[in-house]
């Protein structure tokens, strides 16, 4: 069944869609609940301390890792190596053992290398700030680089995972079938303030909340307001 499809058989849906002139009370209202959620993606971020090259390694750690393995495996290589140069001085196989088990981490442990040899050899060790520059790094895709863009940088960007694909496609903000469909939507539709801080909420708010198959929807703050696109069953 479409989205639309969905949406016209669920009574739940007759609420309005969320648009870019309502976001931002919603917005204020997860801003003001995210502390009590204890989300996997605020320690995450609290351990990397918007210094990008954690930010960026800890980007890398998290694709296709759950995001609880990844805010435990991150800060236990980062206390071992919070520098490009220090991480070179590690072999894969130790990269390996800290940041086991997230996935791939033997392909993980090599791009990390890959990485850190081209910040050297190309930036004097420094993370770029940069979006291009950043997509010139073998590993780092649109995902990774926005998240440091944005929470490293403090630049304007849309960094878009599967919870914020989601929760944006639930909420009827925008109406997309992949990632990269909902960044280049969001940057239609989403006003400029709110970019730096979407994806963290968004984030957190899908990692306790709105979860993927059954959404937290009778402890959501925000329910009273959500269209429920999509939403089959709740609790």
């Amino acid at each position: 069944m479409t989205i639309a499809a969905t949406a016209r058989a669920t009574p739940r849906h007759r609420l309005p869609l969320v648009t870019g002139a309502t976001v931002g009370r919603i917005l204020s209202v997860l801003r003001r609940e995210a502390g009590s959620w204890n989300a996997p993606v605020l320690t995450l971020m609290a351990a990397e301390k918007h210094d990008p090259f954690l930010t960026l390694i800890g980007c890398i750690l998290s694709l296709r890792t759950k995001d609880e393995t990844t805010a435990v495996a991150a800060p236990r290589l980062f206390a071992r190596a919070a520098t490009p140069q220090a991480m070179l001085a590690l072999s894969a196989a130790e990269i390996e053992r800290l940041i086991f088990p997230v996935g791939f981490y033997r392909t993980k442990a090599r791009v990390i290398q890959t990485i850190c040899r081209d910040l050297l050899e190309r930036f004097n060790g420094v993370v770029p700030d940069s979006l291009d520059d950043l997509l010139s790094l073998k590993g780092v895709g649109r995902k990774t680089a926005n998240l440091v863009i944005t929470e490293a940088f403090g630049k304007p960007g849309i960094c878009v995972d599967t919870h914020v694909h989601r929760i944006s496609n639930r909420w009827g903000l925008v109406r997309t079938a992949t990632p990269d469909q909902t960044e280049a939507a969001l940057r239609e539709v989403l006003p400029r303030r709110y970019w730096l801080e979407y994806n963290a909420l968004l984030v957190a708010f899908g990692q306790t909340l709105c979860q993927p198959l059954s959404p937290w929807c009778s402890r959501c703050p925000i329910a009273a307001r959500c269209p429920r696109i999509g939403v089959v069953r709740s609790r």
